[in-house]
């Protein structure tokens, strides 16, 4: 049976995740150390007793879930022997899920991995802090409806498809007038739902841009491979394996938009039927059915997960 494994982006954080891998595996031990010394932040600290407020500050949030399925991909490997290439056929990641797809597919390494989500975390908050952005929740409206709602809202202010996650939840971002305007212009146009989303800032819009640049430079620097399973990247819903294109997508992928709902499509049309998502959260796993219904998925957080998983 062909899998895929994919890993979570920002908003699946939850105080207290990793830690049991942490307790049990001396190998999950050895990632949150590394991360640590790479930040010279106790990161895992905050991730296993919070408080959630640091938690969930972007420059934490993204290396933190990161962190946590690199060491479930990390003790699958050493501890019960299981390579990453057997384990599935293809991998992706929501957001800055992709670097940790990138991490496990060892097209990144741990180290460099931790390093481009520290810069990616802070110049994202500081976009943030500078641009006051907002992002809102669109749901039960197709991707058509959805980029009319965005295109009607901008009136010259930046609006658009940050990610479009499923059939029937798509994402808007961009300046907070924009976002307050599309949440109305919404109603009128069949929406079940339009609701602001608690964020730090514009994430996948134009308002990004100078974080995209600051991107381009610490990714030039550094060291890609072509990964050993073919990763779909956000921007494209499509294999990408060159390393000079990884870094280009990478970078475009800060302003541009995430294309879940293609990456499940482009999935079960190479004939994928398992989608399994690893790392803090189940919200990928949950959104599999939404627009691939006869795709199967689970979610592995934790050590009592992995048992299941490995039977």
């Amino acid at each position: 049976m062909k899998t895929a494994i994919v890993f979570p982006g920002q908003g699946s954080q939850a105080v207290g995740m990793g830690k049991d891998l942490f307790e049990n595996f001396s190998s999950a031990r050895e990632v949150f150390k590394k991360v640590d010394d790479i930040l010279a932040l106790n990161l895992s600290k905050i991730m296993f007793e919070g408080p959630s407020e640091e938690l969930t500050k972007t420059e934490n949030t993204q290396p933190a879930l990161m962190a946590v399925s690199i060491a479930l991909i990390t003790v699958l490997e050493k501890e019960f022997g299981k390579k990453f290439e057997d384990l599935c056929t293809f991998t992706a990641g929501h957001s800055l899920g992709e670097y940790s797809a990138l991490c496990a597919a060892k097209a990144i390494s741990l180290e460099e991995t931790a390093k481009l989500l520290q810069v990616r975390g802070r110049e994202m908050a500081k976009c943030g802090e500078k641009t006051q952005g907002a992002m809102a929740a669109i749901l039960g409206v197709e991707i058509s409806v959805a980029e009319e709602i965005a295109r009607e809202a901008a009136q010259g202010d930046v609006c658009q498809i940050a990610n479009d996650n499923s059939v029937g939840q798509i994402v808007i971002s961009g300046s907070k007038i924009a976002i307050d305007r599309a949440i109305e212009i919404a109603k009128g146009k069949g929406a079940k739902r339009a609701i602001a989303l608690p964020v730090s800032g514009a994430f996948h819009s134009d308002l990004m841009i100078d974080a995209q640049n600051e991107m381009k430079i610490a990714l030039a620097k550094a060291e890609i491979k072509s990964p050993i399973v073919p990763v779909v990247a956000n921007v494209t819903a499509n294999i990408v394996t060159d390393p000079n294109q990884i870094r280009d997508l990478l970078a475009k992928q800060i302003t541009g938009s995430v294309k879940w709902r293609e990456t499940m499509l482009f999935l079960a049309s190479q004939g994928v039927e398992e989608i399994v998502e690893i790392g803090s959260g189940k919200v990928l796993a949950g959104l599999v059915g939404r627009t691939c219904p006869n795709l199967k998925s689970k979610s592995i957080q934790n050590f009592a997960d992995l048992k299941v998983f490995l039977g």
